[in-house]
């Protein structure tokens, strides 16, 4: 891989190739390495973006792999570039869900289209770790909000598909909502239906 992996690096939009961001990623062979280029390339465009997390299908590798930056709702940790929880998850599913929250949610994808998106307080994940560990785990609260996002582009869903409500907004102007309407958790132990 180069030095500089982001010149490898093509982040898939709406705008340029919507129907590749459609597709259904395909399961990474943990016998074959090379997933591990693939979350170094993700790591970078992570760490070198604002973003909370990416799936790596938005960066031109259709492979169910997703990675998680920034899973507070911490604002200043969102616009720190240092700012790096690293957690990756290989060949996730979502095993459970409960709860739900609503949240004003962007993507690096969707351009300046933000929607009000509902999710899971709680999921329980089961999928790999780098080092091919099979493990589940409960995910609650914002960090259940940020993986069910990326999940869903493993699946070709985007958010703007599933919003109750669609908004053209710039960064700003989403901070700035964000800050009048904050995440909301509506229950903690329904199921949840979509």
């Amino acid at each position: 891989m180069k030095e500089n992996p982001n010149e490898e690096v093509e982040r898939i939009t709406i705008e340029d190739n919507e129907p590749y961001l459609r597709q259904k990623s395909k399961e990474v062979d943990l016998r074959d390495k090379s997933y591990l280029e693939d979350i170094k390339k993700l790591e970078y465009f992570c760490t070198h973006n604002r973003v909370f997390a990416m799936a790596a299908v938005q960066i031109g590798i259709p492979k169910r792999i997703i990675y998680l930056k920034n899973t507070t709702l911490d604002e200043s940790k969102y616009e720190d570039p240092e700012y790096n929880e690293k957690r990756v998850f290989i060949n996730p599913v979502i095993l459970s869900r409960k709860g739900r929250t609503r949240y004003l949610e962007a993507c690096a994808s969707c351009l300046d289209y933000a929607g009000i998106v509902e999710r899971p307080y709680t999921i329980e994940v089961e999928y790999y770790k780098e080092d091919g560990k099979k493990t589940r785990e409960v995910l609650e609260g914002f960090i259940s909000t940020v993986f069910s996002h990326e999940y869903d582009h493993l699946n070709g869903v985007l958010h703007i598909d599933i919003a109750k409500e669609t908004y053209q907004m710039s960064a700003d102007e989403r901070k700035k909502y964000r800050e009048n309407h904050p995440y909301e958790i509506l229950n903690k132990t329904e199921e949840f239906d979509s």
